[in-house]
């Protein structure tokens, strides 16, 4: 056979198969539709069949609308018990408040620390606030009392040190459980105004052994072997920062420089001991004691006040 012929032949038997499966293809879809309709028109027979016997039987309708009733009541009561439960009050318990109800230096301040800190205004209006009140209890500067908090953790209340220092103040729980008490245990480390109440304790105790703020700073930190003064040139250093925006000065630029004696030499059990961190305070006399921890105990529900009645500290 001569190369055009086989050239025709196969096209040929190309030109057949495409007729083959076009007729396939065409006798397929005849009958997938005449199955449809069938089935369509037998749906409409089995539905007119089914309206008839309820109008006939009313009592077949009744019983049919009861049992579909069952199912939707059945479907919403399983949809209602996966919703997450409602709280309205939970806004009652968030430690937040609206920032234009402080005063113009405490609002100025937790501005400028949500800007820098990148924290909600909320919840910093709340601790400037508090940082304020109990500023005149333990006698020491707020903005002291904010730049330890910003150092420390910066202004996160969970936060939680290698050696277990814990919440705003990186307060030593396990040492200063008795500060705890009157906030309700030890879980009150993780409560923002609990910990702020209870490091600034800890701070004014620091502070009165030393007798100086940068001395109380190394004692606060717990500073054994090195004099601390990192941590006191950073503390103090936030401290002018925030006292500036308090008081609306320009912001620093320079600030000093402390270099503390270099402690004494510590036997290594004793290193140990203090390395905890303000182990070693000495406490105060029992009737200040008293009056102490009475002044930071948690206000009665009824008797809280409002961070926008704080007073303002010049």
């Amino acid at each position: 056979m001569t190369a055009p012929a086989s050239m025709a032949a196969a096209t040929m038997a190309g030109i057949k198969h495409r007729d083959v499966l076009r007729t396939i293809c065409n006798d397929t879809a005849r009958r997938v539709m005449h199955m449809t309709r069938r089935s369509a028109a037998l749906l409409g027979l089995a539905t007119a069949a089914t309206a008839l016997a309820l109008t006939a039987h009313p009592d077949l309708r009744q019983q049919g609308e009861q049992t579909l009733l069952g199912w939707l009541q059945q479907r919403q009561e399983a949809s209602a018990e996966e919703t997450i439960a409602a709280e309205p009050m939970a806004a009652d318990r968030a430690t937040a408040a609206l920032p234009h109800t402080l005063p113009t230096q405490q609002a100025k301040v937790a501005q400028w620390l949500s800007r820098k800190y990148r924290v909600a205004q909320e919840p910093l209006s709340v601790l400037v606030a508090e940082a304020y009140e109990i500023s005149h209890i333990v006698k020491i500067d707020p903005t002291l009392i904010l730049a330890v908090m910003a150092i420390e953790s910066r202004f996160n209340p969970f936060a939680q040190s290698p050696v277990g220092a814990q919440g705003l103040m990186q307060v030593m729980t396990r040492v200063h459980t008795d500060k705890y008490r009157a906030f309700g245990g030890q879980l009150a480390a993780f409560d923002p105004v609990a910990n702020l109440r209870v490091g600034a304790r800890v701070l004014q105790e620091c502070i009165q052994r030393a007798g100086s703020v940068e001395g109380g700073l190394r004692l606060y930190v717990g500073a054994v072997t090195t004099s601390g003064a990192d941590y006191i040139n950073k503390v103090m250093a936030e401290h002018l920062r925030i006292q500036s925006v308090a008081q609306g000065k320009p912001m620093p630029t320079r600030f000093p420089v402390y270099r503390p004696e270099p402690a004494p030499a510590v036997p290594p059990a004793a290193m140990d001991e203090a390395a905890t961190q303000q182990e070693a305070l000495t406490p105060f006399p029992p009737a200040e004691a008293a009056a102490q921890q009475e002044a930071l105990a948690p206000f009665p529900p009824a008797e809280a006040p409002a961070p926008a009645a704080s007073p303002l500290q010049s």
